[in-house]
């Protein structure tokens, strides 16, 4: 049976983003709500009645509008088999948006031969969304305004470059906290803006580098193609691009190699 071969990547992007408008509207409705169903999973993170409603949605449409596609989600897993495949995080950030806080949002990508050619990021709390799509650029948009191209920062001295972090546990973790404090020393500035909104200010050229550790493909799938499209550079800690290193690097590209020389010493 054919992959649908025939759809152009303005199609999918056209899909990513209907998707993204109708998850927002069920978990905007969520966030804040007094009876907000929260329970642990047993690798220790929350999930909401939000992140699977969201992502229940999602399956739902895709098997109606693209049915011959792979999904992959945070809340319910893999299905199906195609060189096409949509990875999805309902919501990115759900410590955040339990806790009240607006840094929070749906990552919707598709990825085609292991290449992520759609990505939408959608943060309704914070009122904007991004969107990046193979040849098609970068953009955001907040509210109803008019979208706007995004580019990465020129920034090509590490000693004035921003650096967001995320999360110090996790470097510890995997071993990279040294290399951490190190590279810190460097760089002109370092700030833990966290999730999503550290790799979608990196894309507006506002901060120059960011990275994490303990990631899955439904966590950086979505930010690649905002990233690349904009002009910077994603890859692991390692320098590789794989999905399966739990790590992610992204710079404005004139940053990169010097950063991942950082982190390997």
């Amino acid at each position: 049976m054919s992959d649908s071969p025939d759809y152009t990547v303005a199609d999918d992007l056209a899909v990513a983003l209907t998707l993204a408008a109708e998850a927002d509207l069920i978990a905007i409705d969520r966030y804040r709500s007094q009876d907000l169903g929260i329970q642990t999973k047993p690798d220790k993170s929350i999930v909401t009645d939000a992140d699977t409603r969201v992502e229940r949605m999602i399956r739902s449409r895709l098997e109606k509008v693209r049915p011959h596609d792979a999904v992959l989600g945070e809340e319910f897993g893999g299905e199906g088999a195609s060189r096409r495949r949509w990875i999805i995080d309902p919501i990115d950030g759900t410590s955040n948006f339990a806790r009240g806080v607006p840094i929070w949002g749906a990552l919707i990508a598709l990825v085609v031969d292991d290449a992520p050619v759609v990505g939408v990021v959608s943060a309704p709390a914070l009122g904007r969304r991004w969107w990046g799509a193979t040849g098609l650029g970068a953009w955001v948009q907040q509210g109803h305004e008019e979208p706007q191209r995004i580019h990465v920062s020129a920034i090509s001295d590490l000693g004035e470059a921003t650096l967001s972090y995320n999360n110090l546990q996790m470097w510890d973790q995997y071993g990279h906290l040294d290399q951490l404090v190190a590279l810190s020393r460097r760089v002109g500035r370092t700030r833990a803006f966290g999730d999503l909104w550290s790799y979608m200010l990196l894309a507006e050229g506002a901060i120059d580098v960011a990275g994490e550790f303990d990631v899955k493909a439904w966590d950086i799938a979505a930010l690649i193609p905002v990233i690349t499209e904009a002009g910077g550079r994603v890859t692991s800690a390692s320098g590789s691009t794989s999905f399966d290193e739990l790590s992610v690097i992204a710079t404005n590209g004139l940053l990169h190699d010097e950063v991942l020389g950082a982190l390997a010493g």
